[in-house]
């Protein structure tokens, strides 16, 4: 993973197209993964640039963005998936970036708990950069209700003592 992977430019995990084997420059939620699932001693000098792309580029509101781009698909700006929450809020805590990993599990469970509210369901995705609006974009409409929302906010809540 860091051969392909890590992109030193960046200072962030990239994506690798295989067929061409060439990496993207592309800065995206998912860059976190490898923080939450490789050995330590493969991580060594990593998170503090990592930490500074995902503050300066996908931090929002109400959690981490999907990637910074602005496409009307479901996959990019504005929105925030419970997945991609979860994995960077536990590569942040593994690395001992406790308080940042606490202040984006604040951030999503509020905007979940707020959407709720307004709505009375939980949704597929959020959107993150404007808390008031509802996520959209993609092939198909929104879902109401999903398994790894639900999921995400009731572990996030209980690990943080998160009571709303």
């Amino acid at each position: 993973i860091n051969k392909y992977c890590w992109n030193k430019t960046l200072g962030y995990y990239a994506d690798y197209h295989f067929a061409n084997q060439t990496q993207l420059e592309r800065i995206t939620a998912a860059g976190m993964f490898p923080f939450a699932l490789l050995p330590m001693q493969l991580l060594e000098g990593k998170m503090s640039t990592a930490k500074t792309v995902l503050q300066n580029h996908l931090l929002k509101d109400g959690g981490v963005l999907t990637t910074p781009v602005s496409s009307h698909q479901q996959w990019d700006a504005p929105n925030g998936w419970a997945p991609l929450q979860w994995m960077s809020i536990w590569a942040l805590d593994r690395n001992n970036e406790k308080v940042l990993a606490k202040d984006i599990a604040q951030r999503w469970c509020q905007l979940n708990v707020a959407v709720f509210m307004r709505t009375g369901k939980l949704m597929e995705k959020y959107n993150v950069v404007n808390t008031q609006l509802d996520a959209g974009g993609g092939e198909y409409p929104s879902q109401d209700g999903f398994g790894w929302t639900n999921g995400v906010l009731l572990a996030l809540m209980k690990k943080y003592g998160i009571t709303q």
